[in-house]
């Protein structure tokens, strides 16, 4: 399984196996990682489950769609390069290390 490391804002970093199929969100969703709201369960209807992800990771994601561009407006601090929402990072063996970090806050 693909293991993803969600960084807190104080720099505590949380390492979790994820299932491939699963998205980023629901495997912090299943291992109770703070700070990942996901109000609205994953439609990418909120921006609870903003992150920032690593610079190295950028072009190894799939590019952001509309709907998620549209949401990331209404996200704490959002960065044009870097946020991301993770209800819409399917996890796949290619993610095997993806760093994210959770923001101070979640709008």
């Amino acid at each position: 399984m693909p293991r993803i490391t969600y960084q807190d804002p104080t720099g505590h970093k949380h390492v979790v196996e994820v299932a491939v199929g699963l998205t980023v969100m629901e495997g912090a969703r299943d291992n109770d990682i703070p700070g990942i709201l996901a109000d609205c369960g994953g439609a990418c209807a909120c921006s609870t489950c903003h992150v920032y992800v690593d610079p190295a990771w950028i072009g190894k994601l799939s590019p952001k769609d509309e709907m998620e561009a549209d949401m990331l407006e209404f996200a704490f601090e959002p960065d044009p390069q870097r946020s991301r929402l993770t209800c819409r990072l399917r996890v796949t063996g290619d993610l095997d290390g993806l760093v994210v970090t959770i923001p101070a806050q979640q709008a």
